[in-house]
This record gives structure tokens, sequence and C-alpha cells, in this order.
């Protein structure tokens, strides 16, 4: 029998559009991958980026860091340079928020991650949650990486 392969990014395309609903209601889906990790989150107001990459990688029985900060992305899976990494493989860990943010050393400090899906310009291309309180692919600077990580 042929072993069909997949990868992370393949299985993370499907949930582009899937929104937060504003209001007392959460989006199960998003509040599934919450829960996933942590029991804490009532609802899909709080910040999901991580839960939805832990909840791929957890489709695909890939590492995963089962946390919600962003920054404990950067414990998990191989070191890759950004000039390295490849879409569909790796996991692209960025400070968020404004001011001056520690370095990856902290883990404890405001993040975002998300698949890398390449790179335009000065921009680094992000298939992520939590990008405009939906899945889609959204563009941060190159100054704000903090990482990269190959899971399988």
């Amino acid at each position: 029998m042929k072993k069909i392969e997949i990868s992370a990014y393949e299985i993370a395309q499907r949930f582009v559009g899937i929104k937060e609903v504003s209001g007392n209601t959460a989006n199960p889906q998003i509040l599934a991958m919450l829960k996933l990790d942590d029991d804490w989150p009532d609802d899909d107001s709080v910040p999901w980026c991580s839960a939805f990459v832990n909840y791929i990688a957890w489709l695909l029985r890939l590492p995963r860091s089962k946390s919600l900060r962003a920054r404990s992305w950067l414990t998990i899976g191989e070191v890759i340079e950004l000039e390295d990494a490849e879409a569909g493989f790796d996991v692209a860990i960025f400070k968020r928020g404004g001011g001056k943010q520690p370095g990856p050393n902290v883990i404890d400090a405001p993040g975002h991650v998300g698949f890398f899906a390449g790179i335009e310009g000065g921009n680094i291309l992000v298939l992520g949650g939590n990008q405009n309180d939906s899945v889609s692919i959204s563009s941060y600077h190159m100054n704000r990486i903090l990482g990269v990580r190959r899971l399988a």
C-alpha cells in the first residue's frame, strides 16, 4: 500500500478562513485547539497562535510545545537558519508588541508563531492562527524573527 505524505503546512492550509466569533461565544474549533494544551481558556479572544501550531503538529504526530506561549516553540525541533527555512516544514517564531522585546533566550515574553510560508521583500510570510483573528497568511518584518524550527 502506498503511504501518503502530507506536510504540516498543507494541513494548516485547510484551516485558512477559520475566524474568532465576536461576543460571548467562541468558535468551537479554536476553543478545541486551545483546550488541547490548557484548561483555562473559555473563549477564542485569547492569543491562540501557538494553539493552532500545536493542533496541526498533534494531528500529524509531530513534536509540539504543548504550551500556549508562542516562544515555547523556540525549545522544539531542530534549529534552522532563516536562509535555509522551507515552506511546509518549518515554524517561525517572532517578537510581538511594540518597544524593546527580549531575545530568543526569554520564553516568557510576548511572541507569535506560525508556519513559514516564504520570504517576500523584507518580510517573512507566515501561515498561522490568530492573525487578524483568523487563520491566514500574514507578513512580518525580518527584524522581528526570533528563530525558525523544523519539526520533523
